[in-house]
């Protein structure tokens, strides 16, 4: 498919309100930016802000603050900070010719919903920037000093808000924009660790007598790891690795290649193997996909009912993976915990722990796995990735963790809540849910940077957000323009 480009986009959203807003989404979302290849991403809001007049930092990791006066009223209040992400989660569809590094986000309007075409839509966090730097540009408006805090690498270890630099910053409030329901108020979130598992093995040569399949799991509806883990979706990866799990004892299966999953913070959609089965077993070997394939839709049917098990016959490999490297790596895959571990027992229907086994790779002799792990409580994230840890060292695999960043305790007496929660009753006519999430916010890390900051994280309503169902409600992105500009007026 041909990338669209900047022109095309923008005429696409010339009539949806407010105008501005979505006009800024089309721009950005025409530079390639995903989690850690942001950098062009960063500099247009940089040269935005510069553009204005605005005074423009850059902190060593790569942040972007822009600071605006308070205006038509606002001058001589105290400054609000209000933050989001330049990066976006890269997925799509394996059925859909793209190029990240290079091509604008092909978006379109489905109703009341704005979506792209097989891949993430970046909304997650595209709009949120798209409003600061409406804020930024507008002069009729009545806020206080604004300063436009823009981070980097948030989906892919939040390095930006880690390694935020000091004295930048004046302001004690902070609006996240970043959460991704309208009706919703986020005053706390999950902390996360990565669990990185590296093998090397021996191949040998491929046995004779055999004959070779490409088995796919596909259709899945994937998600965000975090706000997604609960809803009972399925993951490719360990759907895959259920299929293999008998696979040599039974049919003398043997591994080529495993390539399942993508993005640590997104549910694997998809997961493929190439491997070999003993010639006279092959019958059998149909038979066991076919009835644990369908048992397991069966399973699924009601949060998966478009998922695709199917295999199809291939050339035979040279070499496959040894036969002990092989049952090790099935087993402890199958054996790793996924999915939802613990629920809070203090806050109704709030996930407290949970683990996403995000991708598995197997190839030429070396396996890696990654996933990530989330908790509001330490204590629990830690058990919970030693506990995968575990698995893998048993099999002799080097397990590393990574990307730890803390969560965010929630605070219920906020004076910035208290007043997040009146307007919220004045422009939506109802009571807003205030709750903490299992998502990864910045929030977190960036009052260690910066103690003492009144916090609550707001935001219009993105559904499927780090998978090619992502959508941004149409709506709710005009509603919520609405909200956060009556906030600002009484700050």
């Amino acid at each position: 498919m041909a990338n669209f480009g900047a022109k095309r986009i923008y005429m696409q959203y010339t009539d949806l309100q407010p105008k501005e807003v979505w006009t800024h989404f089309a721009e950005l979302n025409a530079i390639p930016r995903g989690s850690k290849k942001e950098e062009k991403a960063a500099q247009f809001v940089a040269d935005f802000g510069a553009n204005l007049g605005l005074e423009v930092l850059r902190d060593d990791i790569g942040n972007v603050i822009v600071k605006k006066p308070g205006q038509n009223g606002g001058e001589n209040k105290e400054p609000v900070i209000m933050q989001a992400h330049v990066d976006m989660v890269h997925q799509k569809n394996a059925d859909t010719v793209f190029n990240f590094d290079e091509d604008g986000i092909r978006m379109y309007v489905d109703g009341d919903w704005v979506r792209a075409e097989g891949t993430t839509l970046g909304a997650d966090n595209g709009i949120g920037v798209a409003y600061i730097l409406t804020l930024l540009k507008d002069k009729t408006l009545n806020h206080p000093p604004i300063e436009a805090l823009f981070t980097i690498d948030e989906e892919a270890g939040m390095t930006g808000a880690k390694n935020l630099g000091k004295g930048l910053l004046t302001g004690k409030r902070l609006l996240n924009i970043d959460t991704e329901d309208d009706e919703e108020i986020t005053i706390g979130c999950a902390g996360g660790i990565d669990t990185n598992v590296h093998l090397n093995f021996r191949m040998e040569e491929t046995p004779e007598n055999t004959k070779a399949y490409y088995v796919s799991v596909k259709g899945l509806k994937g998600g965000h790891s975090g706000m997604d883990i609960n809803l009972g979706r399925g993951n490719a990866n360990k759907i895959l690795f259920r299929l293999l799990f008998q696979g040599y004892s039974r049919f003398g299966m043997r591994i080529n290649t495993v390539d399942g999953g993508g993005l640590r913070n997104a549910i694997p959609r998809e997961a493929f193997a190439t491997l070999v089965v003993d010639i006279q077993k092959t019958g059998e070997f149909e038979k066991h996909l076919l009835h644990l394939g369908e048992a397991i839709k069966q399973e699924l049917i009601s949060t998966e009912p478009d998922l695709q098990i199917s295999w199809e016959n291939t050339a035979n490999p040279v070499e496959v993976v040894n036969v002990t490297s092989q049952v090790n790596i099935i087993r402890a895959i199958y054996s790793m915990v996924n999915g939802v571990y613990r629920m809070s027992a203090e806050v109704d229907g709030l996930v407290e722990t949970s683990s996403n086994l995000a991708r598995v790779l197997i190839k030429d002799g070396e396996f890696t796995c990654q996933s990530l792990q989330r908790s509001s409580v330490e204590s629990s994230k830690d058990d919970i990735a030693n506990s995968i840890r575990a698995c893998f060292e048993q099999i002799g695999a080097t397990v590393e963790n990574g990307g730890d960043y803390p969560g965010w305790r929630p605070n219920p007496d906020s004076d910035l809540l208290k007043q997040g929660i009146e307007i919220h009753r004045q422009v939506f006519k109802k009571e807003p849910k205030v709750l903490a999430c299992h998502a990864g916010l910045e929030t977190g890390i960036i009052t260690g940077v910066y103690p003492g900051l009144d916090m609550i994280s707001i935001g219009p309503t993105i559904k499927h957000p780090h998978s090619p169902d992502e959508k941004v409600k149409i709506q709710s992105v005009q509603d919520f323009w609405t909200y956060l500009i009556s906030l600002l007026e009484t700050l």
